[in-house]
């Protein structure tokens, strides 16, 4: 529980990286989050106050943010219907009485976004803006730990051209969101309506993002260029729907757009530390 006159914060996707971070900085900053899970086996042992909820069970969800007044929204799993997810769960949180959630959107957020995931993002934020409820919109880039992940194999391979990308640190999305969090909880309102950019400190190609690997790790990785028919042609053999290949494929088709060479500083506004780079995260360890 939370301590008495202190707002009731609550955080979705706790087990995740992102929303189980942000959760521990609560907890260390005495705050005493609520945890909402899909599985409660997976919650952190020090967890005292574990809610079981889905984005799209709206009266679990009712339940679970009962007394809650800020609210911490891990944007859901990737999924065709993703959005209906998010509006049951907006629609939950207003009707619950939450009186501001912090959203994880993505950059350039828009209906016509290249990244076809990010249109989901716009819609959600429409939803949020006719809640009612007070909000703040975290537009991560794409996270810098992905590129490193999808990288394992010694290649990145897909159709992003000469494009750049202001990727940002899942470590530093999560702090940049404690943050936020605790100001709210203090009673401060400058994130009212306020919409942030998170990025690294510098935009990359795809080329400078292998050479940066191979450089640091010692392991020789590649930078492939495809085209796009040629990126669906590679991708044919995986057993899923048309929307998650046509994911995969735009996240490269918008770096080569030109609609991911964003830097902003807010990450620093933020957290008062640079933003970690490519090359601080695999030389930290993080």
């Amino acid at each position: 529980m939370s301590t008495p006159g202190t707002p009731l914060i609550a955080v979705t996707g706790a087990t995740g990286k992102i929303g189980g971070a942000v959760a521990e900085q609560l907890r260390d900053a005495g705050l005493a989050p609520r945890l909402l899970v899909r599985d409660v086996s997976r919650a952190p042992a020090w967890a005292g106050d574990v809610h079981v909820a889905g984005y799209g069970d709206e009266q679990a969800a009712r339940r679970a943010l009962s007394d809650v007044e800020i609210l911490f929204m891990v944007s859901a799993a990737e999924s065709e219907d993703r959005l209906e997810q998010h509006r049951a769960f907006i629609a939950a949180a207003a009707h619950a009485g939450v009186r501001h959630v912090v959203y994880t959107s993505f950059l350039g957020a828009s209906p016509h976004a290249t990244f076809t995931l990010d249109r989901t993002h716009w819609y959600t934020e429409e939803a949020l803006r006719d809640s009612g409820m007070g909000y703040t919109f975290l537009r991560d880039s794409f996270y810098t730990d992905f590129f490193i992940e999808i990288a394992a194999e010694g290649s990145i391979t897909g159709p992003a051209g000469n494009g750049r990308v202001g990727a940002v640190a899942r470590a530093d999305v999560a702090s940049a969101a404690a943050a936020i969090l605790k100001d709210l909880a203090a009673g401060e309102r400058r994130h009212d309506g306020v919409t942030y950019d998170l990025t690294g400190p510098q935009a990359f190609t795809m080329e400078e993002a292998a050479r940066i690997i191979t450089e640091a790790t010692g392991r020789r990785t590649v930078y492939r260029q495809e085209t796009v028919e040629e990126a669906y042609a590679s991708r044919a053999h995986y057993d899923v729907p048309d929307w998650e290949k046509d994911a995969w494929v735009s996240t490269y088709t918008a770096i080569a757009a030109g609609e991911l060479d964003v830097v902003s500083d807010a990450v620093e506004r933020l957290t008062g530390r640079r933003p970690l780079s490519l090359r601080d995260l695999l030389t930290q360890g993080h």
